[in-house]
């Protein structure tokens, strides 16, 4: 999910969370012996897990499971979702895949995903958080095993808050445009929001009683040209303006935690754990990350967000199966969930570990703003939606001056087409 998805770390937990990751389901406990050499290629999503924790884990793994090489690769979101298509219909996939929580359907449907409904209850299902083992589960199977949801917040700089006189972060819409402008000054960006961050789209038009998408009858059809979803995009385009990122990108194009990362962007709409990747790039930064929930229409409740996450699918076209499954126990069980969620501040995949995030302020603007989160519209299809890059496109043409009502006329057009094909 790009995007995912997918809570933020200001301080990286690393050095407590990850030297024994995986004791008890995975990259720290004895495992069974192999029945011979096992190269595993895993795909994990740009920003999902840092660097540190990848190498600790693949580190950690093989040395608990001799004879197993594991390969992990950092992809991009951008064309993700034709790279996964492509991947589950060869037959040279991947052995595990880290999804965005609204592809899964589509992935499901094209027959390429392997069925783990036989792996629920010893990947300690029951314990799943419902919201997230659901999108994960098509007619009654379990294809993909939730990994961790996250939903965006505001990122910032508290020394350019305090240079521009601001002492509290904004409470509504309207205070959000007022400080972000004061903010846009003297060589500083009041916000990096890139024309294409369309999660961040979808909250605005939530927020004015609108959708992508709306089910007509037995069939879907296109709403961004309504007048709801139009409000949404005027208010986008706003607070776009208050900022320099780039109207035909998207948030990875180049990956905004290393614009905020050079200290001259007030804002970004990010995960809370996108603070643990500005770190990374500049560590100097600890001190000065606040975060925020996105502010809605009035102080009384947050603005409207998509809480999504990621899963873990395993390719039917996988040449080690068994050792793919081991993967993803690990990748999904208690002690790696612990190091996750610490390290980035994702929501853990367990109820019972609720209480590892306890008392970050990240978390907190994260829960806040979870009280009004959202889901798009709930059809196999949606993945082809995204895939097309409609909505993205639809944004960059008003970002650049066309008419967002013919825009949104044909964009809508569009997605109605590809919400009803096959159907």
């Amino acid at each position: 999910m790009k995007h995912r998805l997918l809570a933020a770390a200001a301080v990286l937990a690393l050095a407590a969370g990850t030297g024994a990751c995986g004791s008890d389901e995975g990259s720290g406990s004895a495992a069974p012996a192999s029945t011979g050499p096992a190269k595993l290629t895993v795909w994990i999503m740009d920003g999902s897990v840092t660097d540190e924790l990848v190498k600790q884990f693949e580190t950690d793994y093989e040395a608990a499971r001799k004879g197993v090489d594991l390969d992990i690769q950092i992809q991009a979101w951008d064309g993700i979702g034709e790279r996964v298509t492509a991947a589950l219909a060869s037959t040279d996939a991947p052995d595990v895949i880290e999804v965005g929580n609204t592809q899964i359907a589509q992935y499901a449907a094209s027959g390429g995903v392997r069925d783990l409904t036989d792996k629920v209850a010893d990947l300690g299902g029951t314990d799943w958080i419902p919201g997230l083992a659901q999108p994960g589960n098509i007619d009654g199977r379990q294809y993909g095993i939730p990994w961790y949801a996250a939903n965006r917040v505001v990122v910032y700089n508290k020394e350019l808050f305090e240079k521009a006189g601001i002492t509290a972060p904004p409470t509504t819409r309207d205070e959000w445009l007022e400080i972000t402008a004061k903010l846009d000054k003297g060589g500083d960006q009041g916000i990096y929001l890139t024309g294409q961050t369309w999660y961040a789209l979808a909250g605005f038009i939530w927020d004015e009683g609108g959708d992508f998408a709306v089910k007509d009858g037995e069939k879907w059809k296109g709403a961004l040209d309504t007048p709801q979803a139009l409000a949404g995009m005027d208010f986008y385009k706003r607070l776009q303006a208050l900022g320099k990122g780039p109207k035909d990108a998207d948030e990875a194009n180049p990956p905004q935690h290393e614009v905020f990362a050079q200290g001259k962007v007030a804002q970004m709409i990010s995960v809370p754990g996108g603070a643990a990747r500005v770190l990374e790039v500049e560590p100097k930064m600890k001190d000065k990350i606040g975060f925020f929930p996105i502010p809605g229409k009035t102080a009384d409740k947050p603005g409207a967000v998509f809480t999504g996450g990621s899963d873990l699918i395993i390719p039917e076209a996988s040449k080690n199966p068994d050792a793919a499954y081991e993967v993803v126990k690990a990748l999904a069980g208690e002690k790696f969930q612990t190091d996750l969620a610490k390290a980035m501040n994702f929501v853990p995949n367990r109820t019972s570990l609720a209480h590892v995030l306890d008392a970050d302020e990240g978390t907190a603007a994260m829960a806040k703003g979870a009280s009004n989160g959202r889901a798009t519209p709930n059809t196999p299809n949606w993945a082809a939606v995204e895939a097309t890059l409609v909505i993205k496109q639809y944004m960059t043409a008003v970002l650049t001056g066309k008419d967002p009502a013919a825009e949104a006329r044909k964009a809508s057009e569009s997605i109605t087409a590809t919400l009803n094909s096959g159907s």
